[in-house]
């Protein structure tokens, strides 16, 4: 029970620090109505509101036998799968979205238990797709990257 409160506590400071940071954010240009920072703040509000509660909740989190244990084949996929969403925040720029969603998406099906032939498949289409909806559909622009000449 102390441990949860702590890590509760531990990320809730953190929560406060990113809001700190991002309060004073002023972007030179918007193409959204309600700019650029609106959304991380909403989401360390809200983030931070729900981690108060679990600093200060009267009983602790009971498991039940249907959640996985955290053991350490979970803990490699939990930190797997933060080294690869690190690898697609460094390629989403010189990459752009599409293929850097393809290459990181393909290894992240794999590594919760999807074949190849359509963990291939559906990353391609769900990027593809994807890429479409926010850049053509919501107006909001992602980066090509390598395939930017196919715009022209």
């Amino acid at each position: 029970m102390v441990l949860q409160r702590l890590f509760a506590l531990v990320l809730l400071l953190v929560c406060i620090g990113l809001a700190l940071m991002a309060l004073p954010y002023q972007a030179p240009f918007s193409y959204e109505p309600v700019g650029p920072r609106a959304f991380p703040l909403l989401m360390l509000t809200l983030m931070g509101l729900s981690l108060l509660y679990m600093v200060f909740r009267p009983t602790p989190i009971k498991h039940s036998e249907d959640e996985p244990p955290l053991d350490r084949q979970t803990l490699i996929k939990i930190g797997t799968c933060t080294v690869l969403l690190l690898i697609f925040a460094g390629l989403f720029e010189p990459l752009g979205f599409v293929l850097s969603s393809i290459l990181i998406g393909i290894p992240m099906a794999r590594l919760y238990g999807g074949r190849w032939l359509p963990s291939i498949v559906i990353t391609t289409v769900m990027s593809i797709l994807l890429y479409v909806l926010f850049d053509k559909v919501m107006d909001v622009p992602l980066p090509l990257g390598l395939l930017d000449v196919l715009e022209k």
